[in-house]
């Protein structure tokens, strides 16, 4: 089975000139038309962006049947976090907080997706959604609290699992502990003797890697990329990062 998971940190749909225009965010997705779809600061209900409840209005405008959504912040009015849309049934939902002391409130949105298609019932995946804090110890101490909560912990290592979103990591300090404590392999690097995150940051000109995707499981990387329209440049301070994969049976054969 071919997969497309995309992550974008929508910057609440208002682009780097300052104007809420959903339609752009729209028109990014709509381009590449992913199955799973991970985004951060997603407003609901705020003055900013209108008061409308983004994640509806992509998954009603976009076609996503399943979605769910992790509040993380409260504002004086509204509130805003990450929000998964899917293609796929969404079995189970829970936010899990990774909130540090006192600093900002953040989140990891975990969903359970029943993978079928033309009616053929398929294989589980488990999808954790994440937005990270500013600071390389905030940071840390975050996906501490990932791998010991009890989504994570009850994960047997050879189940399909994809972790994405918006990092804040700068200098890639995360990647080995996703890639040599948890054995999780990053979808989004380059195939290079750096192997460097795919530039995300500045939308406008990037020149650094905030998002990324990781795998494990019975899941084998076909293909990554960055967004290359003119739009996806002015609608986020981010680009998003697209992968595919091709879900495998554990016994070796391609569902």
């Amino acid at each position: 089975m071919h997969l497309r998971f995309l992550s974008y940190n929508i910057h609440r749909a208002i682009g780097v000139d300052r104007r809420f225009r959903p339609r752009r965010v729209l028109d990014v997705l709509a381009h590449h038309d992913a199955d799973v779809v991970l985004l951060q600061e997603v407003d609901d209900g705020a003055p900013r962006s209108r008061e409308i409840d983004l994640a509806r209005l992509i998954s009603e405008e976009l076609d996503y049947p399943f979605y769910a959504v992790g509040h993380n912040v409260t504002l004086r009015k509204g509130r805003y976090g990450n929000a998964t849309l899917s293609r796929f049934p969404i079995l189970r939902e829970r936010n899990i907080d990774l909130t540090i002391g006192a600093r900002k409130r953040r989140g990891c949105q975990h969903t359970t997706l029943r993978l079928a298609r033309n009616g053929a019932r398929g294989p589980e995946v488990e999808v954790f959604n994440l937005h990270l804090g500013l600071s390389s110890r905030e940071r840390s101490r975050q996906i501490g609290l990932l791998a010991h909560s009890r989504e994570f912990v009850a994960l047997d290592p050879s189940r399909a699992c994809v972790v994405g979103g918006d990092f804040n990591d700068w200098t890639l300090r995360l990647d080995p502990i996703f890639t040599e404590i948890l054995d999780f392999r990053c979808a989004t690097r380059r195939d290079s003797p750096r192997n460097a995150a795919f530039r995300t940051y500045p939308s406008f000109s990037p020149t650094t890697g905030l998002d990324r995707i990781y795998f494990r499981g019975p899941l084998r990387r076909l293909a990554a990329r960055t967004c290359r329209l003119g739009v996806a440049r002015l609608a986020s301070d981010h680009l998003p990062v697209i992968a595919e994969f091709e879900m495998h049976d554990p016994r070796g054969a391609a569902r």
